[in-house]
């Protein structure tokens, strides 16, 4: 007898669109798949219809969604979605309201999906991931019950690219006169840390100095995340890898600075100072390997020793260690600070030893939005400098050192 239960079943809608048919397929979307939809879709749409329709495909499927126009804007530096589907950007004047806002339980999906897209792990096993989206974003995103209400996205835009410390004056983030002390420092192949607060532009200044090298040297850069993407022609990048949620194949900032000294690097660069690889970065810098550079949060110059203090308390460094090191292996810290004017350099500090052993940094330099005055410590920071080095005309002195 045959039987009527295939006729009799409620039938079941199939996949109504051609992505939603390729997804059924088991073929996932993709830029090429959504560009060969859109473009079915020209005789319906019109051009102009078709193009838009494939861009917002392409930004719900496989891109940033509603946050794609945030990040396009050129004026925007930070976008940050809440649990609760809220939406804040910076554009350097503080975290201001977006009008954007997200459905509390989309933000979840699309932290994922951008996790995803950064080649990371995102789930209730890994419920944190720091990663890179393509085209430079770096994506931090945090999941319950590490936070509460809903998933929590951030998104750094990398903005500016600048051609070296002519390029800071331009952009409004230093005077001539640091601009010069800056471009001496790089010069002499002095190390240097860029010190400042979250989103002060430590990595731009940073950026400018390393694009300040001569061409001709090579430069290994160190970083958890990247972010450093300076203007130069021989840039080595070596990225550190979080461990599985297993707890194995972590590679540590510590074990790729021990192997960037074996690339025979001009300077060794680490792209954000922040735990126990400040012992073989200061090793690295006192045994002739000059001119390195490196990022640190910090609030002041004059915070530098006691915060690489901690840092390196965390394996096992101790403090006289510590300022042994730093002697040899630290010249200049160059402070950045944000405030109503914008990112600017904040002032230029350099190492001095104490009678007691210990090292402090001493503010040779300090800059506001009227130009740079020197301070006592300025010929300790004039010393550093080519041979010849001179502020330009107009510099002023608060001590007439200058």
């Amino acid at each position: 007898m045959r039987s009527t239960a295939r006729r009799d079943a409620p039938s079941v809608p199939g996949p109504t669109g051609p992505v939603e048919r390729s997804i059924a397929a088991g073929e996932g979307p993709s830029p090429a798949r959504i560009a060969a939809v859109a473009r079915a879709s020209l005789p319906l749409l019109g051009r102009e219809g078709g193009v838009r329709a494939g861009r917002e495909l392409e930004a719900g499927l496989v891109g940033l969604g509603p946050l794609a126009p945030l990040v396009e804007d050129r004026t925007v530096t930070d976008v940050l979605v809440n649990g609760d589907g809220s939406v804040w950007v910076d554009r350097g004047g503080g975290v201001r309201p977006s009008g954007v806002a997200l459905p509390g339980v989309a933000v979840r999906a699309l932290a994922v999906r951008l996790a995803g897209l950064a080649g990371r792990r995102l789930d209730d096993a890994q419920p944190w991931v720091d990663g890179l989206l393509p085209g430079g974003v770096r994506l931090h995103a945090v999941l319950p019950p590490l936070v509460e209400e809903g998933a929590h996205v951030s998104l750094r835009i990398p903005r500016r690219r600048l051609a070296g410390v002519a390029s800071l004056v331009e952009h409004g983030m230093a005077d001539e006169g640091t601009a010069a002390v800056l471009a001496g420092l790089v010069a002499a192949r002095r190390s240097l840390l860029v010190t400042g607060g979250t989103g002060a532009g430590k990595t731009t200044v940073l950026g400018a100095l390393l694009a300040q090298c001569p061409p001709a040297e090579r430069l290994v850069v160190v970083e958890d995340v990247r972010e450093l993407d300076p203007l130069h022609p021989h840039v080595v990048r070596l990225q550190g890898r979080a461990p599985n949620v297993e707890g194995a194949g972590e590679v540590s900032l510590s074990v790729l600075v021990r192997q960037a000294l074996r690339m025979r690097p001009d300077r060794l660069v680490v792209g954000e100072v922040r735990g126990g690889e400040v012992r073989d970065l200061l090793a690295a810098l006192n045994t002739g390997h000059e001119g390195g550079a490196g990022t640190l949060h910090a609030n002041g110059p004059q915070e530098v020793p006691a915060r690489l203090e901690a840092l390196a308390s965390l394996v096992g460094m101790p403090r006289a260690a510590v300022h042994a090191q730093l002697r040899g292996a630290l010249h200049a810290v160059v402070h950045v600070v944000r405030d109503d004017a914008g990112r600017r350099i904040g002032g230029v500090g350099v190492l001095c030893p104490r009678a007691d052993g210990l090292v402090e940094v001493e503010v040779a330099l300090r800059c506001d939005a009227t130009g740079a005055v020197a301070t006592p410590a300025w010929p300790r920071l004039l010393a550093l400098l080519p041979p010849g080095t001179a502020p330009p005309v107009g510099f002023a002195s608060s001590s007439g050192a200058a």
